[in-house]
C-alpha cells in the first residue's frame, strides 16, 4: 500500500484548482442527514455537516496504491475511486511506490515458481497520467464528487427505510386474520363500506376492531402513520432529490468532458455510455417524485380514513365524541370511500407471495430492498401524458426522456443507477491499466530461510521516491550470498531516459568500536534494515557480530552523500539479463561508509526493523520478536546539560526509559536522539 501526492505546478492545474470553487456557486450545499437514525453513522448528520468536504480533501491529486497476492495493481484517486487497474507485474506484491510526477512505478514481488520464493523488482511506464495529468486531476475529481453523492444517496434512502415503522403493517395482518377467520360470505371491503353508509358494524367487523385493533391502538397507528410519512417526505425532498440532482449536474460535466475527444478519448471516457448514466439518475428522479406522490395520497387519504373510523369506533364503545370530530363533509366521505375501494381489495395472489390479502399501507413496498417489484403499482389509466406517449411515435423512444418504471421499487431504480454509473466510470480504470507497460523486470534474489518467518510488510527489500530528483530508490540485501551488505538501486522516474543500472553495495567500515584494527579484511557490521529518514538521509539498524548480545544493535543515520560522493570516477555494473544479482554480486561496486557519531547503540534491545518520518522527526525501532518499540525524536535542540532518567514499570515487558545525549554546538543536527517517554512497549501479535 502507498499513498502519493501529486507535486507538479503548471497553469493548467492553477486553473482548475481555482475552478473548483465554481461548484459551490452553481450548486446548493447537501443539506445534513439527521443525526438520530443510524444509517447516517454521522459521517454526514448535522454534528459533521463539513464532513462531505473533508472526504473529497485537496484538490490537489492525490492517489492510494494497492497491490495484492495476485499481483495486481490497483491506483484510487484521492483514496476513492480506482483509475487503474495494473495487472503487468506477476508474483505476490511486497511493495510498489508510484513516483510523485506519475512517469512511472516501481513494484517489488515475490514469485514462488519453486521451494524458494525468488523476489524480483518491476519498473513500469505509467507516462500516460503523466501526460494527460490536468485531465486525469479533473476526472478523478468528478469521480470522487459522483462517489460521493452515492454514499449520500445510499444513506439518504436508509434513513427514510428507518424512518418507516413496521406498526404500518398492522392493519394489513389483521384485516388478512379478519378474513380468515369471519365467517360470512361477505368481502372486507363491502363491510367497511356498509359501515360507511349505514353507521352499522357487523358483529364480526365489530370484534375485529374493538378487540383487536382498539380505540388505542387506531390512535398509535394513525400518528406512526403522520410522523412516519411526514419525515420520509422531507428525507425525499431535502436530501434524494438534492443529492441525485448533485449528481445529474456532475455527470453533465463528465460528458461534457468525454465530448472533449483529443483530451479525455485516451483515457477512456465515453460519452454515450456516460449518457446512459444521466438517463438512470432520471429515472431515479422520476421513481422518487412517484413516491412523492404516493406519501401525499395516502396521507390525505389515512387522515380522512383514521378520523372516520376512530368516531365509529367511539359510537360503538358509546364514548362521547367531540363535536368537532363528528363532522364530516361530503369531501371527506369521497376521500374514504375511494380509499376503501382502492386499498380494501382481497388479493388472493398477493397472499401467495406475502401471506396477507391486503396492502392497505403502499409507501414501505417503494423503501423495501428484498423486493424488485411493486405489489401495488399506482394506477396510470386516464393519465393525459402517459396517452400521449403511447400514441407517439417519435416520442415513444425518444432519448430525451427520461425511461419510467412504474412496476418496480425506488430500490430496483436505485441499484439499477448505481450499477450504470459504476460501469461508465469503470472503463478508464481498464484503458489507463493496459496503457502501462513493463520497462524493467530484474531477479533480484531467492529469499533466504531466515526471511521466511519475517513479517512481509515492514521487512526488506524497501521503495522510495526522491520527489526533488524525481528518482527510485530500492533498499535491499542478499543474506545468503552478502551478509555484511546492503544495496542501493537507484532509477529515474522518466522511463524514457536510457541509464545504465545505477547498483551500489554498501558496507560499513570497522571504526566503530575503537579496539577493531582498521586492516581488518571483512566488516563486523551487517545490516539488518534501513529505511529513507529524508532525501539527503538513510536511517539504518545494524547488528554488531562481535558484540556482546544486549549492546550489539546499532540506529544510525546515513548521509546519501557519503555513498554517492565520487559519483563521477565510480565503476558502472553491467548486469546480465539471465542471471539473479545474488549471482553478480561480485561485480556489483561496493561502497565503504564509516560513521563517526551519527548513531547510537541499542542496550538491551534486539533490534531488527525500523521505520521512519522525516516531516515528524521520529524513527520507530521494532524488535525481531515484534513485541517490543522504541521511539526516537532524530532531531533534539539542546537545552545545555544532558539528562538521563530511567525508571522501571509494573507491568510486564514495559520499560521506561528517557535519554538526552549531551550534543556540542560542532555536532550535525542528525546525530542528535533522544527517546520518548515511553520507547520501549509490551505489543500484542
Amino acid at each position: 500500500m502507498h499513498w502519493m501526492e501529486v507535486t507538479e505546478e503548471n497553469s493548467i492545474l492553477t486553473s482548475f484548482y481555482n475552478a473548483e470553487g465554481e461548484v459551490n456557486i452553481l450548486l446548493p450545499n447537501l443539506p445534513p442527514l439527521p443525526k438520530n437514525y443510524n444509517a447516517t453513522a454521522k459521517i454526514f448528520s448535522e454534528e459533521k455537516s463539513d464532513e462531505i468536504l473533508k472526504l473529497l480533501g485537496d484538490v490537489r491529486l492525490n492517489a492510494l496504491v494497492l497491490g495484492g497476492d495476485s499481483g495486481q495493481i490497483e491506483i484510487y484517486a484521492y483514496g476513492m475511486y480506482k483509475i487503474a487497474t495494473i495487472t503487468e507485474v506477476f508474483g505476490a506484491c511486497r511493495g510498489l511506490c508510484l513516483s510523485s510526477d506519475l512517469k512511472s512505478m516501481s513494484v517489488i514481488t515475490e514469485l514462488s515458481t519453486n521451494a524458494t520464493p525468488e523476489i524480483t523488482y518491476f519498473q513500469l511506464d505509467t507516462s500516460l497520467l503523466s501526460d494527460y495529468l490536468p485531465e486525469v486531476t479533473r476526472m478523478a475529481r468528478k469521480f470522487t464528487h459522483i462517489s460521493t453523492l452515492l454514499q449520500y444517496l445510499k444513506l439518504a434512502l436508509t434513513c427514510m427505510c428507518e424512518a418507516w415503522e413496521e406498526i404500518l403493517l398492522q392493519m394489513d395482518s389483521r384485516l388478512t386474520k379478519f378474513v380468515q377467520e369471519k365467517n360470512t360470505t361477505t368481502s372486507v371491503q363491502d363491510e367497511f363500506m356498509q359501515l360507511l353508509l349505514w353507521g352499522k358494524a357487523s358483529p364480526e367487523l365489530q370484534a375485529l376492531l374493538m378487540t383487536q385493533l382498539t380505540v388505542k391502538g387506531l390512535k398509535k397507528l394513525g400518528q406512526s402513520v403522520e410522523s412516519s410519512y411526514s419525515t420520509i417526505q422531507r428525507l425525499v425532498i431535502c436530501h434524494l432529490q438534492s443529492g441525485a440532482e448533485a449528481l445529474l449536474y456532475h455527470l453533465s460535466e463528465l460528458k461534457g468532458m468525454a465530448l472533449w475527444r483529443q483530451k479525455y478519448e485516451p483515457l477512456g471516457l465515453d460519452a454515450k455510455a456516460i449518457e446512459g448514466a444521466i438517463t438512470a439518475v432520471g429515472s431515479f428522479i422520476l421513481k422518487a417524485n412517484e413516491l412523492l406522490q404516493v406519501i401525499d395520497s395516502g396521507m390525505k387519504n389515512f387522515k380522512a380514513f383514521f378520523r372516520w373510523l376512530y368516531v365509529a369506533m367511539l359510537r360503538m364503545s358509546e364514548d362521547h365524541v367531540l363535536p368537532e370530530l363528528n363532522k364530516m363533509t361530503q369531501k371527506d366521505i369521497t376521500f374514504v370511500a375511494d380509499f376503501l375501494t382502492e386499498h380494501f381489495n382481497e388479493a388472493p395472489d398477493l397472499y401467495n407471495q406475502k401471506g396477507k390479502y391486503f396492502n392497505v399501507e403502499r409507501v414501505g413496498q417503494y423503501l423495501k430492498d428484498e423486493d424488485d417489484s411493486l405489489m401495488s403499482p399506482p394506477s396510470t389509466e386516464g393519465n393525459q401524458w402517459f396517452n400521449f406517449l403511447h400514441s407517439s411515435t417519435h416520442l415513444k423512444d425518444s432519448p430525451l426522456l427520461f425511461p419510467y418504471y412504474p412496476e418496480k421499487s425506488l430500490h430496483f431504480v436505485k441499484r439499477q443507477m448505481e450499477g450504470i454509473i459504476d460501469q461508465c466510470l469503470s472503463k478508464p480504470a481498464d484503458i489507463i491499466g493496459k496503457s502501462v507497460r513493463q520497462k524493467k523486470c530484474i531477479s533480484l534474489y531467492q529469499a533466504a530461510k531466515s526471511e521466511e518467518s519475517c513479517p512481509r510488510l515492514i521487512s526488506l527489500p524497501y521503495l522510495w521516491n526522491d520527489k526533488t530528483q524525481n528518482l527510485h530508490y530500492l533498499i535491499f540485501h542478499m543474506l545468503e550470498s552478502s551478509p555484511s551488505k546492503f544495496f542501493i538501486f537507484r532509477q529515474p522516474t522518466d522511463v524514457t531516459k536510457s541509464t545504465s543500472d545505477d547498483l551500489l553495495a554498501i558496507e560499513f567500515g570497522n571504526f566503530l568500536s575503537c579496539s577493531t584494527a582498521d586492516n581488518e579484511e571483512s566488516s563486523r557490521y551487517s545490516c539488518l534494515d534501513a529505511r529513507f529518514y529524508d532525501e539527503d538521509l538513510l536511517t539504518v539498524v545494524m547488528r554488531d557480530d562481535l558484540e556482546q548480545e544486549g549492546k550489539d544493535r546499532i540506529l544510525a543515520q546515513l548521509p546519501l552523500s557519503m555513498i554517492y560522493s565520487n559519483e563521477e570516477t565510480q565503476d558502472q555494473f553491467t548486469r546480465h539479463a539471465c542471471k539473479r544479482l545474488e549471482e553478480q554480486c561480485s561485480d556489483i561496486p561496493t561502497r565503504t561508509v564509516y560513521l563517526e557519531n551519527q548513531c547510537r547503540t541499542l542496550e538491551n534491545m534486539k533490534a531488527q526493523y525500523v521505520s521512519v518520518n522525516g516531516i515528524r522527526k521520529i524513527a520507530c525501532v521494532l524488535s525481531s520478536n515484534l513485541r517490543h518499540v522504541r521511539v526516537f525524536e532524530m532531531d533534539v535542540e539542546d537545552d545545555g546539560e544532558g539528562e538521563e532518567e530511567e525508571g522501571e514499570s509494573q507491568s510486564q515487558d514495559v520499560t521506561g526509559e528517557e535519554e538526552e545525549l549531551n550534543q556540542s554546538a560542532d555536532d550535525v543536527q542528525p546525530d542528535s536522539f533522544e527517546t520518548v517517554d515511553v520507547t520501549e512497549e509490551s505489543l500484542d501479535s
